[in-house]
């Protein structure tokens, strides 16, 4: 029983609106503070989560209370005072010692959080881990929600949840993407070159989707079931699975407790291999982000070797990427041990992976029930984070998984960041699902990663997401010609695909997106940057598929037999560890003076699109380089990202190196075939085969295929196909008189269009295309911009300036900078003789 004092420490709150709370703060009454302190003589590294710990044990100290409401428990812990620690905390049923919540963060900072019935007797546990600090002050609140929907008086009323589809829409061009991206459904990011794969969550979606005039098919006309499925399998497949192949052999989806222990306890365990760190920004709801670094002397930041950067959930019902993340720590951790390739590659490299960025809607969906309905209040399928702020303020209200928007409240941290933000390919409707936020970096998630790697030279980054089997690269939107780098860029995307059977292609080739991560990155500090879109079949697929087959490439995975995700990732690795893959900078200094380089500047974001359809100028979004190395006395090596950003080098392209081939006159075939709304299923069509020639007899950069026909209310589509029968680019738009589908750089083969007469106006009076043409244009040469340089300084011991230089290099080049500490103004001239 808790005495009468100790109850005051527990406080209830009823909440407002739909499935809203009220926060209360740590502070306790005065006269219970006493109890509100919890208190260990000594720290014990331990799992404080996986069991209920007896009364005295040492490291541990713990409170009962029974919830007084139906709705959430908060447990927070914090800082007694300064003294260095990491406490962490857990939340049991008393009754059948079923864990309900836990935090495990890396300091006393810490929030477990979960849904009780009244009447629940809890125990609340604190566990000292390590450090100095023996207390830790502890605050438990309990919030009273109404159940998820339910109407509330200020609110929208809300509906009981429809079963949700799965559907294919049909999309000949960008114009098309762009347009259902528009629409403010939840799209997926599973599409190719004609189609993508849009969740409808009930009948309002489908009438939107219906009114467009797009064309779709049910792909799976109940998600709910499969959500539900799923969650079974994975149960199954825990309970008859000892261990997998993972490097963990791990066998279920993780809780956002466990990747923040298991990460400490590697640190823990390896401490000079490994050391986990917390990021700057804790998220809206006041949670940590916690990363991992793995190099040999991991301490010493600043010895001047590549940083390799992974990351992963962005997007929180994506799970399957959290775990991808994870399993790649293991892999270098043993690796390090018993794999040669492996120990030789964590030697010349730095490793830094962040599991969960957007931590706090990840620990929404993944403690959530599995509804699958993709309803408002399906906190299972939630993508954003947990930004309230630019909701409209009747749904401002109550914590992020229970409150009256559900899971339709907050921002898309992958439209976050400013590399074009603003522009086609994220919403500015706050309920859409790529909603991209107020500003440019307006979200603490972007902001860790935007400050991490400003702060290194990250010269890889790999940001992991599911679900369509994709490695994709820059740029995210079409019109934005590719960098001088694209050859690079395709070559480590194409070998990474090798690995995994995905597609590799340019962002813009799945649709347009801005402000997404590499799109910042790469352009913004010229280390290499890519998205991976892991797997085919769902956010988070059964962990037996979506985690196990695709990381180690096995049976059904598309990478079975080439390797899977784990390949890839050793691939990026290796890129990492090569020198010509970015830049180096030597020169001796003595021992203890510590080199930096600094740079400065400012970017446009794409002119703002504005709710009303209308644009905004661009925003200028300043961002600032700073990196440093300590030298160990003598020579020094220093792998480095080119000093001219990728935005201003130049952009790709090719002088053209023999004439374009002549135009070639498509014939229509005698007679009309059927109309057909049902091609690729219906092959009722029309095929007319051509050739596209190639080197050295031409050289095209750009085909286009055009057929026209009498009124635009007849409806022909056009789809070109190469000799294997792929689908390569399409035409489908409808409500015009003519048709063109455009490939550029086209490989020389043979080639097929394929005409589809979707719909006659007349059809007592056939509307036939006329003669199609197939017309070609010569390759865009490239464009060079001016050099940028970065500010080199050198600091003696006492932090003194002794060195200054303006340094140029590009990547693939060493630049020796001399003796930059004790002669640089001789050494700079010299370098420009």
């Amino acid at each position: 029983m808790v005495s009468s004092r100790r109850k005051s420490v527990f406080r209830a709150v009823v909440a407002v609106g739909v499935s809203s709370t009220v926060v209360i703060g740590l502070n306790a009454p005065t006269s219970a503070a006493a109890e509100n302190v919890l208190r260990a003589d000594r720290a014990v590294a331990r799992s404080c989560f996986a069991n209920v710990l007896p009364a005295r044990t040492p490291g541990v100290d713990r409170r009962e209370v029974t919830s007084t409401v139906d709705g959430l428990v908060q447990a927070r812990l914090a800082a007694k005072d300064s003294t260095a620690g990491d406490w962490d905390v857990a939340v049991f049923d008393k009754t059948t010692g079923a864990l309900v919540a836990a935090s495990t963060a890396l300091d006393s900072r810490e929030l477990a959080e979960s849904f009780v019935v009244k009447g629940q007797q809890l125990v609340v546990q604190g566990c000292r881990y390590s450090g100095d600090a023996r207390t830790a002050v502890l605050g438990v609140d309990f919030l009273a929600i109404t159940p998820q929907g339910t109407p509330t008086p200020g609110a929208v009323a809300a509906v009981a949840p429809e079963r949700a589809e799965l559907v294919r829409v049909s999309t000949a061009d960008q114009q098309d993407k762009n347009e259902l991206i528009g629409l403010g459904l939840d799209v997926t990011e599973k599409a190719d070159a004609t189609s993508v794969d849009v969740v409808l969550a009930g009948g309002a979606d489908r009438k939107v989707l219906e009114g467009s005039g797009f064309r779709f098919e049910v792909l799976n006309a109940d998600l709910s079931a499969t959500s539900r499925d799923n969650a079974r399998k994975d149960v199954e497949f825990a309970a008859k699975t000892k261990a997998t192949g993972l490097p963990s052999g791990r066998t279920t989806y993780r809780h956002l407790w466990e990747y923040n222990f298991e990460m400490k306890e590697l640190a823990r365990r390896n401490p000079g291999l490994v050391q986990a760190f917390t990021l700057p920004h804790p998220t809206v709801e006041g949670i940590d982000v916690v990363g991992v670094e793995i190099a040999t002397n991991v301490g010493n930041k600043a010895d001047g070797k590549p940083v390799n950067l992974l990351m992963a959930t962005h997007h929180a019902r994506e799970w399957p990427s959290a775990e991808h993340a994870m399993e790649w720590v293991y892999e270098l951790v043993d690796g390090y041990s018993h794999d040669g390739e492996i120990r030789d590659l964590v030697k010349r490299t730095r490793n830094i992976v962040v599991p969960v960025v957007n931590a706090d809607g990840f620990s929404i969906s993944r403690e959530a029930e599995p509804r699958g309905d993709f309803s408002r209040f399906d906190y299972e399928m939630k993508r954003k984070n947990c930004q309230a702020s630019d909701s409209p303020e009747q749904y401002r209200t109550g914590v992020c998984k229970a409150n009256p928007a559900g899971a339709q409240r907050g921002t898309d941290p992958n439209r976050n960041y400013a590399g074009f933000w603003g522009g086609a390919g994220a919403s500015t409707n706050w309920a859409g699902e790529t909603f991209r936020g107020a500003a440019p970096f307006s979200e603490p998630e972007t902001r860790n990663i935007r400050e991490l790697v400003s702060a290194r030279q990250v010269t890889n980054l790999l940001t992991l997401h599911t679900y369509s089997g994709l490695v994709l690269r820059v740029p995210g939107v079409f019109g934005t010609r590719p960098p001088l780098d694209e050859p690079a860029n395709k070559a480590l995307g194409d070998l990474m695909a090798s690995r995994n059977g995905y597609t590799s292609q340019p962002s813009w080739a799945l649709y347009d997106t801005s402000g997404t991560t590499e799109d910042w990155s790469y352009w913004a500090t010229g280390g290499y940057g890519y998205t991976m879109e892991i797997g085919l079949d769902g956010f988070h697929p059964p962990y037996e598929t979506g985690v196990v087959a695709e990381y180690l490439g096995q049976a059904p995975a598309p990478g079975a037999g080439k390797g899977g995700n784990r390949a890839a990732f050793l691939d990026m690795l290796r890129n990492a560890a090569t020198p010509a893959a970015h830049s180096t900078l030597t020169g001796s200094a003595p021992r203890g003076y510590e080199l930096a380089l600094h740079k400065s500047f400012q970017t446009p974001t794409s002119p703002v699109r504005q709710p009303d359809g209308s644009t905004a100028p661009p925003i200028y979004v300043q961002d600032t380089l700073d990196s440093k190395l300590t030298a160990t006395g003598g020579r020094f090596s220093w792998a480095v990202n080119p000093s001219t950003r990728p935005y201003v080098a130049g952009r790709y392209g090719r002088e053209p190196q023999a004439p374009v081939q002549q135009s070639i006159q498509l014939a229509n075939p005698a007679g009309v075939p059927a109309e057909n709304t049902r091609y690729p299923t219906d092959q009722t069509v029309e095929r007319i085969p051509f050739t596209i020639k190639g080197m050295p007899e031409v050289d095209n950069g750009k085909v286009a295929v055009t057929v026209d026909w009498a009124s635009p209310s007849t409806d022909w589509d056009l789809y070109v196909l190469d000799a294997s029968g792929q689908t390569v680019t399409s035409s489908a738009n409808g409500g015009t008189n003519t048709e063109t589908a455009v490939l550029y750089d086209p490989p020389a083969g043979e080639y097929t269009a394929v005409l589809v007469n979707y719909d006659q106006a007349d059809p007592s009076a056939v509307d036939d295309w006329g003669t199609g043409r197939v017309q070609f244009e010569p390759p865009v040469p490239p464009t060079y911009g001016p050099k940028e340089s970065y500010t080199l300084t050198c600091k003696d011991r006492r932090g003194r300036i002794v060195g200054l230089a303006d340094v140029y290099v590009d990547r693939g080049q060493s630049v020796d900078v001399g003796a930059v500490c004790t002669d640089s103004a001789r050494e700079t001239k010299a370098r420009k003789r």
